[in-house]
């Protein structure tokens, strides 16, 4: 049985197209990932679901009685409230059962006549039967769980979430969807702002869940992990492939071989992302033991491509020290909370470090006190003469809205733009999927992953010798991650990025700084 059903549906907003003639239905148990292009309409396909846009022809339909659970970056909560007051509320049914039980048992200890007896005890068997069907005499150790998974410590458990940063509201209103257990999922990016330990739980959540699900996310091994097939959102149509993320990779290159590509690097980068899952996969056959040291050995055998040729020419011109910064005896408290001490290392030329470690551990607090943006409590950092870092973030927070494109893609005062030619600069934005009328657009009318685009591409043509990134997948569609991917595995200064998404750190990481859980305060310096 179907439980949504889009029938031949076009959507336009402004004259401007997002769907044509798209088919859709999703059935009990399905998982679906939903993937597409920054605007492409992925986000219009689940507010049609939740009757929050109209189609303009076509049909919506949802099965009477299904539950639908949504959750997006931009969820609202009951600000006044604290997180465990929200959660406790999804379970107000079981509450209420528990409050007549309690009067049960008091009218009981009273020594009710017989038939009153009688009539208690039958009650109390049906309320018993209620508690074991809504799984309902431990709701507040599955509350503490989901809490303690998600990295809610007990300041956040106590203040009101409106007291949250943007990053725990929304992993508060994650929490509660999940908790909710409707019978249709409809999620929008879940995995941003988790780290590996929560995303590795969600996974695992999933395993147990029976209802249905539409996932719109850029986290591959997430999708790979949890989907029954894949729906790309492509020129303005929904194209359907079975299997997971693996699978869809596979079917694509075949389905692009048959038709004429409309991006002439496509073909590339899904070639590039079936490598890395091929390689992991060769690597993982030869034994556990090593598999870094395999994979390393693969991509070093990899022949150049046009793609990296582009590339290459734009980094031609750059040229960077050996030695780019020195970190010593660094540390750095909140209080009597340590988040690392006595912490020293180098960053050299070629490298590709990334930080992990639990949320809350002080991944970007480090990246914070690196670039000077807060102090460290002791210790030094020195970084090299001309050539210094760029943090993405301070990028992306510091566009101008009034800003074209192209002048701010070109504004740095050592952009690469400005000695690399116009045309190897002009191939590098179209492979990040600028088309000529996107240059010139205001930054203002950009979607959130448009913008994000640009300050990547900012950072990587800035001529800077190290890029600082946190969490640079986040707001990036798949086809520009791995543009991405292939411009950071081919920088030649250095790149210090802290990041959820282990496919991304997979791929590019030569060094992990790694936080210890067990340890607070320690750091250790691995090999990737």
């Amino acid at each position: 049985m179907s439980l949504i059903r889009l029938n031949d549906v076009s959507v336009r907003f402004d004259r401007v197209q997002v769907l044509r003639e798209a088919y859709f239905k999703l059935d009990a148990g399905d998982r679906v990932g939903l993937i597409g292009r920054n605007g492409s309409g992925k986000s219009t396909l689940l507010k049609l679901v939740l009757d929050q846009v109209q189609p303009d022809t076509g049909t919506v339909a949802v099965e009477l009685g299904t539950r639908i659970g949504y959750f997006s970056q931009f969820s609202e909560l009951n600000g006044a409230a604290t997180i465990l007051e929200v959660l406790e509320d999804v379970f107000a049914h079981v509450k209420d059962v528990e409050a007549e039980l309690a009067g049960i048992d008091a009218a009981l200890a009273d020594g009710p006549c017989e038939a009153e007896l009688d009539r208690l005890i039958h009650r109390q068997s049906e309320l018993f039967a209620d508690m074991d069907r809504l799984d309902g005499w431990d709701y507040p150790r599955t509350i503490d769980k989901v809490l303690t998974t998600l990295g809610f410590n007990g300041a956040h458990r106590s203040c009101a979430i409106d007291e949250l940063s943007g990053g725990w509201r929304n992993r508060a209103a994650l929490a509660k969807i999940l908790l909710e257990a409707p019978d249709v999922l409809l999620l929008d990016e879940p995995t941003n702002y988790l780290d590996v330990a929560g995303v590795e739980w969600l996974e695992g959540w999933f395993k147990n869940f029976k209802g249905a699900a539409v996932i719109v996310s850029h986290d591959r091994k997430f999708l790979d992990s949890v989907v029954t097939r894949i729906i790309e959102v492509e020129n303005f149509h929904l194209n359907e492939y079975p299997g997971s993320f693996a699978d869809y990779v596979v079917a694509k290159q075949f389905r692009l071989k048959t038709l004429e590509s409309q991006f002439v690097h496509e073909s590339e980068l899904l070639a590039f992302e079936a490598e890395g899952i091929s390689d992991r996969r060769a690597a993982a056959k030869a034994g556990s033991k090593g598999l870094d040291a395999k994979l390393s050995k693969i991509k070093k055998a990899r022949a150049p491509r046009p793609v990296d040729k582009i590339i290459t020419e734009i980094y031609a011109g750059l040229h960077v020290k050996d030695v780019l910064c020195r970190v010593e005896s660094l540390a750095k408290s909140y209080g009597e909370r340590t988040l690392f001490s006595d912490v020293s290392f180098e960053i050299r030329r070629g490298n590709r470090i990334a930080v992990l470690g639990a949320n809350g551990s002080g991944k970007s607090t480090l990246l914070r006190v690196l670039m000077g943006e807060e102090p460290a409590d002791s210790g030094h950092v020195a970084w090299a003469k001309g050539g210094g870092p760029v943090s993405y973030n301070q990028v992306l927070d510091a566009l101008d809205p009034e800003d074209t494109v192209t002048h701010a893609v070109n504004a740095m005062p050592d952009s690469l733009a400005l000695t690399a030619t116009k045309k190897s600069v002009n191939r590098f934005l179209a492979m990040f999927q600028f088309s000529e009328a996107e240059l010139k657009q205001r930054i203002g009318q950009l979607s959130g992953g448009q913008q994000a685009r640009v300050a990547m591409a900012q950072c990587l043509l800035s001529g800077a010798s190290v890029l600082v990134l946190d969490e640079p997948t986040n707001h990036l569609d798949l086809s520009s991650t791995q543009v991405m991917e292939r411009a950071l595995l081919h920088f030649p200064g250095a790149v210090l990025v802290v990041s959820h998404d282990r496919f991304f750190t997979d791929k590019i990481a030569t060094r992990r700084l790694v936080f210890d859980a067990d340890v607070p305060g320690e750091l250790a310096v691995r090999q990737a």
